[in-house]
């Protein structure tokens, strides 16, 4: 009996001691921002089905990160929805970021009027903010003159930041698509958005640079090379080819040759979308013209420019060109990537020239690409040698049609959480705790968002033959 008594002790101890080792790390529940029946119920039904206790603790902890930590959300002046986003750590609103970092709940909106209403402010929001200057990549919760307003640029007290990057102006045109097709609601398509549209355009236009440099400079005092432009704020020169230039990439560096590769491809399915919510919602068919015509271009332009034959992994896609002939062939981690285009939807999966790029970027003849004792994966110049972005590993996650891999992913990424049970922006390839950015919400929803997709693609036995603890 004493045994017995004994050993259901050390069970309970047990129990006790794994409960206590995955307490939430939300904030409580009063001082969350904005809560959702529908997300909360995902929550608990992914909990339920996930057999790994620090799997399932994790997910719960990073899957609701932007509504519990980042959304600010009310009305505008006209009474309707407006929903100011904050990036994490940083209290300004990347378009980037917040189309991001809300994309995974369009696909509850329907079961959830008050998350569609929240949704459809952070799309009118971010309209209204393309409309105060397309060439800024965030902005300030009003004209509160935060930010970067000394550097060399034309600044605003409404932007915290003015850093030409081509995505800043494709993830609202994708997430106000996914929003449309996913929920019929066309209340966003306006007079705002009529208005971004065509400075989009406008701005798209100008950068082709076929009639000079355009108006964009840029320059920043600092002693970090890749915040500033050369040339007085212009870059590099270019030559006219049809691709879009892009003064910085999608983690605020500048770029080296302004051609951006992967952005340019996001522009041209962006484009694409903008044409049929003109066409199908606005019935406005000479804009919608101009979306197609300009895809039309910029896609051409990326057959004829994007791509090089390399020795060992054949034809790959460059990362960036100049139309000189000059490239630059790497990877950086943050999204759009050209490991990432095949998850954002803009080359195909099986395109054999995008399995070739894959194979390159994963590898050490990719600059960026960082092997430690912990970990392997993508990182780039924004923090700098051997440090591994975990939005590389779960790109790598998105795109693979191998368990194994897939499998790899996931340990990998529960390994490198430093305890934390959040995602972080980077971490050392040889040591996990040391990290960079605790609280980085666009990160912490990708992995709910991984999470989900591997569930719904039918790999919930594969999630729950983890044994990782």
């Amino acid at each position: 009996m004493k045994k017995i008594t004994f050993a259901i002790s050390l069970c309970l101890l047990s129990l006790s001691a794994s409960a206590q080792e995955y307490i939430s790390q939300r904030p409580a529940e009063q001082d969350r921002l904005f809560r959702s029946d529908a997300v909360e119920a995902k929550i608990q039904e992914v909990s339920a089905m996930l057999t790994n206790p620090r799997l399932a603790w994790m997910f719960a902890n990073c899957y609701p990160n932007t509504l519990d930590t980042t959304v600010h959300f009310g009305k505008d002046d006209e009474g309707n929805p407006r929903t100011f986003v904050y990036t994490g750590d940083i209290h300004a609103m990347w378009l980037r970021d917040s189309g991001a970092q809300v994309w995974p709940y369009v696909q509850l909106a329907n079961e959830d009027p008050h998350l569609k209403e929240m949704l459809a402010g952070v799309i009118n929001c971010q309209f209204s903010l393309i409309g105060i200057d397309p060439y800024a990549n965030a902005f300030n919760d009003g004209p509160t003159g935060t930010g970067w307003q000394k550097d060399r640029t034309k600044m605003d007290p409404n932007l915290h930041e003015r850093k030409w990057e081509i995505d800043s102006d494709c993830y609202p045109i994708r997430l106000a698509y996914q929003y449309w097709k996913t929920t019929g609601d066309t209340s966003v398509f306006g007079e705002k958005w009529i208005i971004a549209i065509t400075n989009i355009l406008q701005t798209f236009h100008e950068q082709q640079r076929k009639e000079g440099h355009g108006p964009y400079t840029f320059q920043r005092e600092t002693t970090a090379q890749l915040d500033t432009k050369s040339n007085g704020g212009k870059g590099n020169p270019v030559r006219p080819v049809g691709l879009i230039a892009s003064a910085f990439r999608p983690s605020d560096d500048a770029t080296t040759f302004e051609f951006l590769i992967p952005s340019n491809f996001f522009a041209v399915t962006s484009l694409r979308k903008a044409a049929e919510i003109l066409e199908e919602v606005n019935e406005n068919t000479a804009l919608a013209h101009e979306c197609w015509s300009l895809a039309n271009e910029v896609e051409g332009a990326l057959k004829k420019y994007a791509t090089y034959k390399h020795p060992k992994y054949g034809n790959i896609y460059s990362f960036e060109v100049d139309g000189f002939g000059n490239r630059l062939l790497m990877d950086d981690a943050n999204v759009p990537s050209l490991l990432a285009m095949a998850y954002l939807g803009d080359v195909d999966l099986r395109d054999r020239v995008y399995q070739n790029t894959r194979r390159f970027v994963w590898s050490e003849d990719n600059p960026y690409f960082f092997k430690g004792t912990v970990a392997e994966g993508i990182g780039g110049p924004h923090v700098g040698y051997d440090m591994i972005w975990p939005m590389s590993i779960m790109m790598k996650a998105f795109t693979s049609r191998n368990d194994a891999e897939i499998k790899w992913c996931i340990e990998t990424l529960m390994r490198t959480d430093a305890g934390t049970g959040f995602m972080h922006e980077s971490f050392h390839k040889d040591d996990a705790t040391k990290f960079t950015r605790k609280w980085f919400a666009w990160q912490n929803t990708l992995f709910g968002e991984l999470i989900l997709k591997l569930i719904a693609d039918g790999k919930l036995d594969l999630l729950n033959s983890i044994e990782l603890k």
